[in-house]
């Protein structure tokens, strides 16, 4: 028999760390995917580098959450026993791999944003998250330094590799609006200082990625309507086919452990 889907009681700082940890998850698998298929040997291990950081930091938001919530729930919980409508990940780090640009630009965006986000959650009055933040922002900074580095040269590069770039630029734009969501289960926890307000962090998001296009010689995409609504739980059909993967075995065989 299938394993059901688990219920979670979605306080403020339960839904928050979720939210964190279910982008996390869903950009850290989407990196394992390119597991022996990277362009060359060192790019495979960098890659599955990054994807077991995302994961690690996974770990701890969901395990924080589960102490918060004292349901019953755990990170494998969390993680294998959820439906689609359950998680609040940003629209962003569901979307496929599509070519090795595409992946870059994903991961430019969001660690773009990532690292200036843990880097300023080191101040939150919650030690917990604080103790969070400050091993993520180690992890972040070297991915927005690893991803930067990729875009500028495949936007630097071959006419191929630059056309490639920007049509990632270009698709994935839409998608970066959503980095500086906020809602009202958010107002209270920024009131308290337990975390901060993400849209404090948009012009300096926006001069670190326009800077990086611009090095790159990418065109960047004026403003435009902006996706959303992951955080909410309504996503697009990717998140449902990557999960059916990632859920396969506990759902098949609950409890099942190595």
């Amino acid at each position: 028999m299938a394993a059901a889907s688990i219920s979670v009681t979605e306080s403020s700082l339960v839904l928050y760390a979720l939210r964190r940890a279910d982008d996390a998850l869903i950009l850290g698998h989407r990196l394992s995917e390119w597991c022996g298929h990277a362009p060359m040997m060192e790019e495979d291990m960098a890659l599955a580098n990054m994807g077991l950081d995302l994961i690690g930091q996974a770990r701890e938001l969901y395990s924080y959450a589960a102490k918060v919530e004292d349901n019953g729930n755990d990170e494998d919980r969390y993680a294998y026993l959820r439906d689609v409508r359950q998680y609040r990940n940003l629209l962003l780090v569901e979307q496929p791999n599509g070519d090795f640009a595409r992946t870059i630009v994903r991961q430019f965006f969001y660690s773009a944003f990532a690292d200036a986000y843990w880097r300023a959650m080191m101040g939150s009055e919650d030690a917990t998250l604080a103790a969070i933040a400050a091993k993520s922002e180690k992890e972040s900074a070297y991915h927005i330094r690893h991803s930067s580095e990729w875009v500028i040269r495949l936007g630097d590069g071959t006419p191929e590799s630059h056309r490639r770039a920007q049509d990632a630029v270009d698709d994935l734009w839409a998608f970066t609006g959503e980095l500086f969501h906020t809602d009202d289960s958010d107002a209270g926890l920024i009131a308290d200082r337990l975390v901060i307000d993400p849209e404090s962090l948009r012009a300096g998001w926006t001069d670190t990625v326009t800077g990086i296009l611009r090095t790159a010689t990418l065109a960047c995409p004026g403003k435009s309507w902006m996706q959303k609504g992951g955080r909410s739980g309504n996503h697009s059909e990717h998140l449902g086919h990557l999960l059916s993967e990632l859920q396969s075995l506990q759902r098949s065989f609950p409890g099942a452990t190595w």
